[in-house]
């Protein structure tokens, strides 16, 4: 069962509401059941590759319990804390992050973590590498090409746009494909036709790609 798109708009907020999940359901259920407290793990690390939504996940799960943002890493104690890059904590972040899930362990909060690849292969102390393994791991995989379609004309709609399906389709064969990429096109598209006073089409389209790789 697929969660529908409910406001992709460009200064919406990061929540659970405006997450599309695509083929991540289990891990946004896992992320927002982790939000509440209840379940018995402490630690909960999400990977992927950029794009998949882990940084929304981590943003909304953040504002939803008014955790703290890390890096730069807090001193102890923390109730809660959301930890993004992982793979980009010098040692001194790394051996607090350490302490920080311990004292989680003891009661005493809750932690997420986002890195691009599984615990054992951001480079990290293998202390924290172990440590981060031994809570809930989930990967978020990349959205289906119809996934991106529907955010698109989402992301659209919100600017009062309609986009073709030839408009569409330029901007997932000619774009970067990950999905904050291209609704940041949708955006700059937006702009663009506003400022040169044309509605928005191919051509011009492939005039701001242009102009953009000038």
């Amino acid at each position: 069962m697929r969660q529908l798109i409910l406001d992709i708009r460009p200064d919406a907020p990061a929540d659970f509401d405006n997450y599309l999940p695509g083929p991540n359901v289990e891990a946004c259920a896992t992320v927002r059941a982790h939000a509440t407290g209840l379940d018995g793990e402490p630690l909960l690390y999400l990977w992927g590759e950029t794009g998949t939504g882990k940084s929304h996940l981590l943003a909304a799960w953040a504002r939803s319990v008014g955790a703290v943002l890390a890096p730069p890493m807090p001193e102890p104690p923390v109730s809660w804390l959301a930890v993004d890059d992982a793979h980009r904590l010098d040692g001194d972040a790394q051996i607090r992050l350490f302490s920080l899930i311990n004292a989680a362990r003891e009661g005493s909060g809750r932690i997420l973590v986002c890195g691009p690849t599984p615990p054992g292969q951001l480079g990290l102390r293998p202390d924290l590498a172990t440590r981060l393994a031994q809570g809930l791991v989930f990967r978020l995989s990349p959205l289906s090409e119809a996934d991106k379609i529907a955010a698109l004309r989402v992301r659209a709609e919100a600017h009062g746009l309609r986009l073709t399906d030839e408009v569409t389709h330029h901007l997932l064969t000619h774009c970067r494909r990950d999905l904050p990429h291209l609704l940041g096109m949708v955006d700059a598209l937006d702009a663009y036709s506003l400022s040169r006073k044309r509605p928005v089409s191919l051509p011009l389209l492939k005039e701001l790609l242009r102009q953009r790789e000038a």
